[in-house]
C-alpha cells in the first residue's frame, strides 16, 4: 500500500508539473519591462515569451503579436523553444506509461512488467524536469546579466517574468514527482528497502554446536 500511494503521489504531481510546463511554454511572460529611475514610461508594460509579445496598456488594453520569423530568433529562445516542446511531449509519454504501470489500474496483466513501465515513466519525467529547468535557469542568468550590465541602455533592460517562477516551480514537481514514481515501483520480490534476517546466521551456529558436540 505505501508504494502504491508514492506512485500515485508522484502521478499526480508529475501531471501538475506537466500542466506548469505547458503553462511556461505557452504564457507570453519570460521576461517584463524593467522600470529603472524616472526614464522609463510606466502608462505601458511589455512582456516577452517563447512565441509572441504583448504590451499592457495603463487603460487595461492588450496588445500581442506573434514573432514574424523563426530565423530571426535569438539562439537562446530557439533553444528554449524545443526544449520546453521536447519536454511536454516526454510527459506525454511518461503519463502515459505511468498510468498503464501503476499497481492501481489493470491496463497491464503482469506485475513485472507494469513496474519496468512505472520506473520509465517516472525517469522520463525527470528528464522533462530538467529539460524545462534548463532554458529556465539560462533565460533568467541573460535578464540578470543584461540587468547589471552598465553598457545595455535601460530601455533594453528586463525582470524575471511570472513564467520562469512558473517554470522553476513546474521543474520541481516534475523532478520529485518523477523520483517518487521510480521510488515506488518495485518490480515483484524486491523489496523497497534492504532488509535484515538472522535466519542465514542459524545454520552455521547450528554446524559449529554440532562439531563442538563431536570433539567432546
Amino acid at each position: 500500500m505505501a508504494t502504491t500511494g508514492m506512485q500515485l503521489l508522484g502521478l499526480v504531481l508529475s501531471i501538475i508539473g506537466w500542466v506548469g510546463g505547458f503553462l511556461v511554454c505557452t504564457l507570453p511572460m519570460w521576461r517584463v519591462t524593467a522600470f529603472i529611475g524616472n526614464n522609463i514610461v510606466t502608462a505601458q508594460i511589455t512582456w516577452e515569451g517563447l512565441w509572441m509579445n504583448c504590451i499592457w496598456q495603463s487603460t487595461g488594453e492588450i496588445q500581442c503579436k506573434v514573432y514574424d520569423s523563426l530565423l530571426a530568433l535569438p539562439s537562446d529562445m530557439k533553444a528554449a523553444r524545443g526544449l520546453t516542446v521536447f519536454a511536454l511531449l516526454i510527459c506525454t509519454l511518461a503519463l502515459t506509461l505511468g498510468v498503464l504501470g501503476i499497481k492501481c489500474t489493470e491496463c497491464v496483466g503482469l506485475p513485472s512488467l507494469k513496474a519496468r513501465l512505472a520506473r520509465v515513466s517516472g525517469v522520463l519525467f525527470v528528464i522533462a524536469g530538467f529539460l524545462i529547468l534548463i532554458p529556465v535557469c539560462w533565460t533568467a542568468h541573460s535578464i540578470i546579466r543584461d540587468f547589471y550590465d552598465p553598457y545595455v541602455a535601460a530601455p533594453h533592460k528586463r525582470e524575471l517574468g511570472p513564467a520562469l517562477y512558473l517554470g522553476w516551480g513546474g521543474s520541481a514537481l516534475l523532478l520529485i514527482g518523477g523520483s517518487l514514481l521510480y521510488a515506488g515501483s518495485n518490480p515483484p520480490g524486491i523489496p523497497s528497502s534492504p532488509t535484515f534476517s538472522s535466519g542465514e546466521s542459524s545454520p552455521r551456529r547450528a554446524g559449529g554446536a554440532a562439531q563442538v558436540k563431536g570433539y567432546v
